[in-house]
């Protein structure tokens, strides 16, 4: 019979914990630092809603979920929105539905599901794909491998850098850097490119900033926060911020000086981060889904992940449910402004924790949104 059991991630027992990782190391699927038991314990610092539910059949452990408890039996994925990748990481043999009534949930609303075993089977409503850097010998071979299947593209990359290191200064790129006044402009560039395309500052909030700090200073073990800064001479260009685990690195935070726009920083970045990748140890440069135009052409390998509401069969479920196929019939899971909306109102929701911080991020939507619709009748 399946039983399950649910912790605040700090009350894991160790077991768990052990159990846990070796399930994430033996499926390539579940290998992202963000599906392991390191992240939800580094969540759960910062958040007093963290849970994690252990499912066990007699005699061994059968999967586990991290999420954020929410009002109504809701659950969201632990570290939303900062978690590109969520799910069930389990062996074969469980139900999504049935999994939910277990843990006395009503509602689990995913939007990067990772389920190679197909427990959420029924409940995605649209997929979407990630963009994945993976290493089979070294980064140069990498290189060179792009710039094989796109000539021309890369080799205005490989002018773009010649010209930042001429005009710029010599460029250097640093793995593991430390210091802690890179990390602060990296998180206020990405503040004011936050606000300058009116998307919702999921920095703002003191947990998402809690965590990145504390993972910014974690150096030990396997998992731990990474920053990797492109120098021109001694001015920061361009870095990337987010965690690894062992081999496997996935950055959250992207940022460029906005005074080097003309020189593409982001595009030199990455070609240098790519050829230093080896030096760092790491085979795989996860970039996550979302802004393709700049990721697909380092990435030469995808993943699928989806997006839906998975409900239990209860009362709550059964309300979700129409919910739901409401908002799914209004086009939700499309690219159009309802699906755009959606999509905003999730990161708010699982952004922000007070009711005063939820209706400030509803109000600067709506702002956004009749901005950029007054700008697209100017042009028109």
């Amino acid at each position: 019979m399946l039983t399950a059991e649910t912790f605040h991630p700090s009350e894991l027992p160790q077991a768990d914990v052990a159990t846990w990782r070796a399930l994430c190391a033996g499926r390539p699927e579940f290998a992202n630092p963000l599906m392991g038991p390191d992240f939800a314990l580094a969540v759960g610092a910062v958040r007093s809603d963290a849970r994690v539910t252990v499912w066990r059949w007699p005699g061994r452990t059968a999967g586990f979920l991290a999420y954020h408890r929410r009002p109504g039996s809701f659950a969201r994925p632990i570290g939303a929105p900062l978690s590109d990748y969520h799910g069930l990481v389990s062996e074969q043999g469980l139900d999504a539905d049935e999994a939910l009534a277990q843990a006395g949930l009503s509602v689990y609303r995913f939007t990067g599901l990772t389920d190679p075993n197909r427990a959420f089977a029924g409940f995605v409503a649209s997929e979407r794909e990630s963009f994945v850097i993976e290493l089979e010998t070294t980064g140069e071979a990498y290189l060179e491998a792009l710039r094989a299947a796109s000539p021309k593209r890369f080799k205005n990359y490989r002018r773009l850098d010649h010209k930042l290191d001429r005009e710029v200064g010599a460029l250097s790129i640093t793995g593991a850097d430390r210091d802690q006044a890179a990390f602060d402009t990296l998180l206020r560039w990405k503040r004011e490119q936050l606000a300058r395309t009116g998307a919702h500052d999921f920095l703002s909030p003191d947990w998402t900033r809690d965590l990145l700090q504390a993972l910014f200073e974690r150096q030990d073990g396997g998992f731990q926060g990474l920053m990797v800064n492109l120098y021109a001479g001694d001015r920061l260009v361009a870095g990337h911020f987010g965690i690894r685990q062992g081999g496997v690195y996935h950055p959250w935070i992207a940022s460029t000086d906005p005074e080097l726009a003309a020189w593409s920083p982001g595009q030199v970045f990455l070609g240098r981060a790519i050829a230093a990748m080896t030096e760092m140890g790491l085979t795989t440069y996860d970039l996550g889904p979302g802004h393709e135009h700049y990721k697909r052409p380092y990435a030469l390998t995808t993943r699928t992940i989806g997006e839906g509401v998975a409900t239990a069969a209860n009362l709550g479920g059964r309300a979700a449910q129409m919910s739901e196929q409401a908002w799914s019939l209004a086009g939700a899971h499309g690219q159009g402004a309802v699906g755009k909306l959606r999509r905003r109102l999730d990161i708010i929701a699982s952004t922000e924790l007070s009711f005063a911080g939820r209706a400030r991020g509803v109000v600067q939507a709506l702002g956004s949104r009749a901005r950029r619709s007054s700008g697209e009748m100017e042009v028109a």
